[in-house]
């Protein structure tokens, strides 16, 4: 063979010298390959698994607190206090007095329902660094009078009050029983649906206790079985379902220096009270009476002394009447400050105590989510918006004539503040879906035209654990997305795809939702988007979240489209978007799956009998399977009673529909659930009995609506459960299911 020559450059080149260069080369590639084969296996990310969520909760968020006061061991020594057997209390559950000379500390908390709980309370002396245990047993909502002299509380069923400096205690009340009579704190149905669980108020300088008188006697009692004994044992108590009797409330004003008292007058029958809140002055208290429907509010200003009431304030609604605390009684003693939906939109109102001055302070097509803040001092009301879309949240600051309006947060996303107690600074708590909350420290300034402004301070916190520590992880980005619904809505969304997606791949597909009257999880927010979500990408599935009709932030007439008929737009929005996602050449639309939990439970038990034509696979954890088994407050407000509206009822109840399920269905309930009965889960599997439908269920003993519980494993056996039951029941050829964690059960 001739040997051959190249030209390179300006040169030419024999064969001998090519191969030589070729063979260098090739070497020397071969080296930096290896040497970056270490740093490659280095940067190679992990993936998430369920005991990083469930059992080491690796993803947690720094906790920054805001303004808080003194630290405690800037006021006592904490060695000082012990309890009666001479033992150093440790604990940080206490309340100070407002002039910081004493202390209760509370020990052994013990939750009951949602909001209420009970624990030993025990009262340190600052000056005297002497502690007293207030009463033998556990007790509930203990607080000082306003000026830290007495101690109101609340023990089994009654009102107690604890003079300080005499050390005497003297009951209020003598009739409490349990499931009878209820003096200070609120029944089930209170506590569950009006949010709120100490049932007495201090008036401003302590001359009085308003108090709630619940007559629990009519109403029906639920019993649920506590499976700890041989022969276990059944909790009982009082809750009122949909069309059946509630407590009668009267209102007593308890006056501390006679110890006599008064009952507020007001038009009984079937109403509630869902608030009572006194003024400035300290002889008059506002009770807020409303209707069994809902749908009529009034303010009733009543006097301390006598009872006697007038209405200060009535709002009625062709729908119902929201109840919220956005209600303040300014120091001026003539005006007073509210949120409303009045006009379409929850926004902010400034009327006078007499009537003749009523002004709106804040307008436009967005919603005010919170008040954050009333300065009487410069007329000042820090606000925050869903602004500039319903997925956001901004702050804003308007004064008391609506005139002027400044806008404080300056960067799209979710902001969440807290002002410091004269106005001059606030917190700042920023993320967006896919940033980890940031806090920035922020001044408010005057300039001499009585214009505010805020500047940047400095970061307090950036979460840098977690960001560095998601930066090991192989996340996906979730996506804002717009969907039309068959009615000519446009809904808010997110769309979660997997890691590496691939659109010529098919996806299985599964929708997150919750869905109820006024809720939101389409937010612009760290955090709307969950780990669990995230890994399931991970592993292969594309991931939905559709906030549908009758869901919040976007107006009263689409929140309350849904009134009369829970479930129907619902479901219907659902099957709506299932239907346009099938369409998408990425998406498997032989496994598209819907979950939820409470509310969401309700609508994954439609979506596998309403949608059955188009989801193939759903889980429902504590569902409402039918309105008629709920509390009355909450079903009432939006369905009326049964006996008015049995249509509405029984249309949208998956127990009537059990006979169209076609795909995988798994429905999960605690047997102690006080809120969502498993009641609902029983009945649902008794129709699905009754027309031979395959199913499974899991049970959870002695739990309730949560389903948690880290110590004995509840918590991530359940969402164990969940993912491999999906991993079985929504899957195919593009899911991997090898790094799912413990095997399927």
């Amino acid at each position: 063979m001739r040997p051959r020559y190249y030209l390179y450059g300006n040169k030419i080149w024999g064969d001998s010298f090519i191969f030589t260069f070729l063979k260098f080369y090739c070497m020397r590639r071969l080296v930096i390959a290896l040497l970056f084969v270490p740093l490659i296996t280095i940067a190679q990310k992990k993936q998430i698994t369920l005991e990083d969520i469930y059992k080491n909760r690796i993803f947690q968020a720094d906790k920054v607190p805001a303004f808080s006061e003194l630290p405690l061991d800037s006021i006592i020594n904490p060695g000082d206090v012990k309890d009666e057997k001479g033992k150093q209390l440790n604990s940080d559950d206490y309340q100070v007095s407002k002039d910081k000379k004493r202390i209760i500390f509370f020990t052994a908390r013990e939750s009951i329902y949602r909001r209420s709980s009970k624990a030993n309370a025990y009262l340190f002396d600052a000056v005297s660094k002497k502690t007293i245990r207030l009463s033998e047993g556990k007790i509930m909502h203990a607080s000082f009078s306003p000026d830290g002299s007495k101690i109101a509380f609340v023990k089994d069923n009654n009102l107690y009050l604890y003079d300080i400096p005499t050390g005497h205690t003297r009951a209020i009340t003598s009739d409490g029983k349990w499931n009878y009579i209820i003096n200070g704190n609120c029944d089930w149905v209170y506590e569950e649906e009006f949010e709120f669980t100490r049932a007495y108020e201090w008036s401003p300088k302590g001359n009085y206790i308003a108090y709630y008188r619940f007559d629990e006697s009519r109403v029906k009692e639920y019993q649920f079985t506590i499976f700890d004994s041989l022969y276990n044992k059944q909790y009982s108590y009082k809750y009122p379902k949909a069309g059946e009797e509630n407590s009668i409330v009267d209102i007593h004003i308890y006056n501390v220096s006679t110890g006599k008292e008064v009952k507020a007058q007001y038009e009984q029958g079937d109403i509630y009270i869902p608030r009572i809140k006194w003024t400035q002055d300290d002889n008059s208290l506002v009770v807020f009476w409303m209707n069994r429907h809902q749908d009529d509010l009034k303010l009733l200003l009543t006097n301390a002394q006598t009872g006697v009431s007038h209405v200060l304030y009535e709002e009625k609604n062709k729908y119902y009447v929201e109840i919220n605390d956005d209600w303040w009684f300014l120091k001026d003693g003539k005006n007073f400050l509210f949120t409303s939906e009045m006009n379409g939109y929850r926004h902010i109102y400034l009327y006078s105590l007499d009537g003749k001055n009523k002004s709106q302070l804040t307008t436009g097509n967005f919603e005010v989510t919170d008040v954050n803040g009333v300065d009487e001092k410069n007329k000042m009301i820090y606000y925050t918006a869903a602004s500039p879309t319903p997925m956001d949240r901004t702050v804003f600051a308007v004064d008391f004539t609506g005139k002027k309006n400044y806008q404080l947060t300056q960067t799209q996303g979710w902001n969440s503040v807290v002002l410091n107690g004269d106005f001059t600074q606030y917190y700042d708590y920023y993320s967006t879906i896919n940033t980890p909350q940031v806090v920035t420290l922020y001044n408010i300034s005057w300039n001499k035209n009585r214009e505010i402004s805020s500047k940047k301070i400095k970061v307090v916190n950036e979460n840098a654990r977690l960001v560095s520590k998601l930066n090991q992880y192989d996340l996906s980005k979730p996506e804002f997305i717009r969907i039309p619904n068959s009615k000519g809505d446009t809904l808010n969304g997110w769309v979660l795809k997997p890691v590496n997606f691939d659109p010529n791949k098919k996806y299985p597909l599964l929708f997150c939702n919750y869905g109820g009257p006024g809720s939101q999880q389409v937010a612009n927010r760290f955090g709307a988007v969950n780990f669990w979500e995230q890994m399931l990408a991970e592993r292969g599935y594309i991931i939905v979240s559709i906030d549908n009709t009758g869901t919040g932030y976007r107006g009263e007439e689409f929140k309350k489209k849904t009134y009369l008929q829970l479930g129907k737009y619902e479901i219907e929005d659902q099957i709506d978007a299932a239907n346009y996602f099938s369409k998408l050449s990425f998406v498997d639309k032989n496994n598209i799956g819907h979950w939820g939990w409470s509310y969401g439970g309700f609508m994954s038990s439609l979506a596998i009998t309403k949608g059955n034509d188009i989801f193939t696979a759903a889980i429902a954890v504590a569902p409402v399977t039918s309105w008629r088994f709920y509390d009355n407050i909450y079903t009432e407000r939006y369905m009326r009673t049964p006996q008015e509206n049995a249509k509405g009822y029984d249309e949208n109840s998956p127990l009537n529909f059990t006979d169209r399920i076609k795909g995988k269905f798994l429905i999960i309930h605690g047997t102690a659930d006080d809120n969502v009965h498993f009641q609902n889960s029983a009945e649902m599997i008794t129709a699905m009995i009754r027309n031979n439908v395959d199913f499974q269920s899991a049970y959870y003993p002695n739990k309730n609506h949560g389903i948690s519980g880290m110590n004995d494993n509840t918590t991530f056996h359940l969402w164990n459960k969940m993912t491999n039951w999906l991993y079985q029941n929504l899957s195919n050829e593009n899911v991997k299911t090898g790094m799912a964690g413990p095997k399927a059960f």
